[in-house]
């Protein structure tokens, strides 16, 4: 009995000492886990580092039927929370979660909702791929403008932003991941069926670098029909001294001259 004992804990000394000597021991492969289309997008516009960063401030000058639809300084948080767009003529909007306040010198109040909220989205639209309320359907291949590109259709819960009626269609570039394109519905005093019959799509071009992020220099607008794509060129943009930057508060004070839009 001693002996068989004995012969136990050799064989067991003995085990211990060859995994210890680098016999590899057979364990199951971890597989990474897949990452989304959407992730993949998120991470190559550098997401969690804008995010850090708080703010995005940029100079834009815009362009529709050939007659200047804005002109400004646009500073806006990078988690959309609040923007402030300064024009050069001096008028400001400025928009606090879902409360939009603008000057008494502003041209147009009328779409001032509009203006507060649109061209910020297009600015941010990389940034609010998983937005609450956000809904993808599932990514498939679309060739546009002779590009073969990935592309997955946005909508959104009901009650969610000023229009959650709209829709967009994001075409990434399949090997950057970068956003080339999004066409998309505006249903703004209108019902989902008549926006449509009219949808748009905007093009990001001349992507830069700027503290390691890429911004699109420049926004084509098009119309955009599902089986032609893009059909004709109708405004654009060019977006200059692009900087990232901490989210300065004060700059976004309700002042009491400032009206509240309906």
């Amino acid at each position: 009995m001693q002996n068989l004992i004995t012969i136990l804990l050799s064989v067991t000394l003995l085990v211990a000492c060859v995994n210890d000597q680098g016999i590899e021991r057979q364990l199951p492969e971890l597989t990474p886990p897949i990452k989304t289309p959407i992730e993949l997008i998120e991470e190559a516009h550098k997401k969690d580092e804008v995010n850090s960063n708080k703010a995005i401030q940029f100079d834009i000058q815009l362009f529709f039927g050939g007659k200047e639809r804005l002109n400004a300084n646009l500073t806006l948080a990078a988690n959309s929370t609040k923007g402030i767009i300064e024009s050069n003529d001096s008028s400001v909007v400025l928009y606090v979660e879902d409360k939009v306040y603008y000057s008494d010198s502003l041209k147009n109040p009328k779409s001032v909702r509009f203006s507060a909220y649109t061209w910020p989205y297009f600015a941010l639209l990389p940034y609010k791929l998983s937005d609450p309320g956000t809904h993808w359907g599932e990514p498939f291949s679309e060739t546009l403008a002779d590009k073969n590109l990935n592309c997955q259709k946005l909508t959104f819960e009901q009650g969610v932003g000023d229009a959650p009626d709209d829709w967009y269609l994001v075409y990434s570039n399949i090997e950057n991941n970068l956003i080339e394109y999004a066409a998309y519905i505006v249903t703004a005093g209108s019902s989902q069926v008549e926006a449509e019959k009219d949808p748009h799509a905007i093009e990001y071009r001349d992507y830069k670098t700027v503290s390691g992020i890429p911004f699109a220099h420049e926004w084509i607008f098009w119309e955009w029909r599902e089986k032609e794509g893009l059909t004709k060129e109708l405004g654009h943009a060019k977006l200059s001294d692009i900087q990232v930057v901490d989210l300065d508060e004060d700059k976004f004070l309700i002042r009491d001259s400032y009206l509240t839009a309906e």
